[in-house]
């Protein structure tokens, strides 16, 4: 294709952003909330149950997503089109970004991109998507306020055909104040089944959204994963959402009242 325009003006923005002037410090982030390819991609070559199975989104993470926001009124963006058009959890030069498999699964309209078919992707997918995060941070941080970076992801209960008995995995970088928090949270809850960089951690290249927009601000920021089966209805989401909630609540205002600062 040649045209720029890789989503139709009648599809809309890339993002949308949710409660934008919430008074949260938590900022939430959804890159994998949605299984919506673009029609300029048609199926990729997939089949209808590979188009609504794990491969093209985190199954529950939208709306449990919007239910943290919700209950913080924390502001939320989340991006509107699925990952495996373009995954925006990933840099444009990380071939993880378009990715050719996924699992067991292999993904024929992703295979044998030009440097053009990846730029354009990027440029309709991932730059609006963490150019909005960038406007969203950085204005609350002209306003003198203080800024928590959220991602909520979920994962499967089954990778490769092995079982994963976790229920919600707490990741970080090389910051882990709020890490910490939660999981000390998590604890004193009598949480089950929480762990640490769980079922997934930096080494694993999935960290590029807290790096992007946390680290290099020095704010404190978490990566969340829940087992999909558990926020694949109503009341496992609300459920969920109940949890992070609270994990959260309890771990920013920890951070501010023990003199650890949202910003480093």
């Amino acid at each position: 294709m040649h045209d720029e325009t890789l989503i139709e003006p009648s599809e809309g923005p890339a993002f949308a952003v949710l409660r934008p002037g919430g008074a949260s410090d938590v900022v939430l982030i959804c890159e994998h909330a949605s299984k919506t390819m673009p029609k300029s991609l048609g199926t990729l070559g997939l089949d209808g149950a590979a188009l609504e199975s794990h491969i093209a989104w985190d199954i529950g993470a939208e709306r449990v997503a919007e239910l943290v926001s919700e209950r913080l009124d924390a502001a939320l963006v989340l991006q509107r089109f699925s990952r495996l058009a373009y995954d925006c959890n990933r840099p444009p030069e990380s071939a993880g970004a378009y990715p050719e498999q996924s699992e067991i699964y292999e993904i024929p309209g992703n295979a044998g991109l030009s440097a053009e078919d990846k730029a354009r992707r990027a440029r309709a997918l991932y730059h609006p998507f963490h150019q909005a995060i960038d406007a969203l941070i950085d204005a609350r941080l002209a306003q003198g306020r203080s800024v928590v970076l959220v991602t909520i992801h979920s994962f499967t209960p089954v990778y490769f055909g092995r079982p994963r008995e976790g229920f919600l995995g707490i990741l970080h970088d090389e910051d882990r104040r709020l890490a910490d928090g939660m999981l000390e949270a998590a604890a004193s809850m009598k949480l089950e089944k929480v762990s640490r960089n769980y079922p997934y951690g930096p080494a694993d290249g999935v960290t590029h959204t807290l790096k992007r927009h946390g680290l290099t601000r020095e704010i404190a920021n978490v990566m969340l994963e829940i087992r999909n089966d558990l926020i694949s209805d109503n009341a496992g989401q609300q459920q969920w959402a109940g949890h992070i909630a609270e994990l959260l609540a309890v771990s920013v205002e920890r951070l501010k009242t023990e003199g650890g600062h949202l910003h480093a």
